[in-house]
């Protein structure tokens, strides 16, 4: 008897701490998934991005129209992915790329930029030492980065983003004399970086793929 007792009471334990865990709510709990029939049955009609949660902006809108159904894309992929979070990266990245461009740092853009952008910036520094050129350019201002493309292709996420630029140039020889340019006038730019992660990464950093004029 006793025995039956202590068994009664170990289970009595045992089912007070399942509840604890999985029983009790907090909140924070997504439902049990439906049946893909009854999914399919509910799902609403299409929506557009500023009335979809998970791709909410409060900053601004920041999303081209074409570009809705590739974020939406992005996002069931990648459920940590952050549009606010990712428009202020994509910035930084922006500003760290062309400084490192303009003063030749080759092992800043090694970390920033795939391979084959990371050549091409090579090869246009390499010309550049080789005809006794120095840029002493300025990135004056970012007036807009907006998302213009996104798409997820092999648990490889892309997203192009057009940035609306100012950005003082002056070119100077090897003296220093200025040879093109003026760092008085802006001139305006307008290009599409296309940056992309792998989702099987546990590397949440995007890198710069595609560089493009808008």
């Amino acid at each position: 008897m006793p025995y039956i007792i202590l068994f009664a009471m170990v289970a009595a334990f045992l089912a007070l701490r399942l509840y604890a865990v999985l029983g009790k709510r907090t909140g924070a709990e997504q439902p049990l998934p439906k049946p893909a029939e009854e999914r399919l049955q509910a799902a609403p009609a299409p929506r557009t991005v500023d009335h979809v949660p998970e791709v909410r902006d409060p900053a601004g809108r920041h999303i081209e129209a074409n570009a809705e159904t590739g974020l939406r894309a992005v996002i069931a992929a990648d459920s940590s992915f952050d549009l606010a979070q990712f428009i202020e990266g994509a910035k930084s990245a922006y500003r760290m790329i062309l400084e490192a461009f303009w003063k030749g740092e080759e092992e800043t853009l090694q970390w920033l930029v795939e391979d084959d952008v990371r050549k091409a910036f090579g090869d246009a520094i390499a010309a550049r030492k080789e005809a006794g050129h120095v840029l002493d350019n300025r990135l004056v201002s970012i007036e807009r980065a907006l998302i213009a493309d996104a798409s997820v292709e092999n648990k490889v996420a892309r997203i192009a983003v057009r940035f609306d630029a100012d950005i003082a140039a002056v070119t100077r020889d090897q003296d220093g004399n200025v040879i093109a340019g003026s760092m008085s006038d802006a001139v305006e730019t307008h290009d599409i970086w296309t940056f992309a992660r792998n989702l099987r990464s546990d590397d949440p950093n995007w890198k710069l793929i595609e560089t493009d004029e808008a």
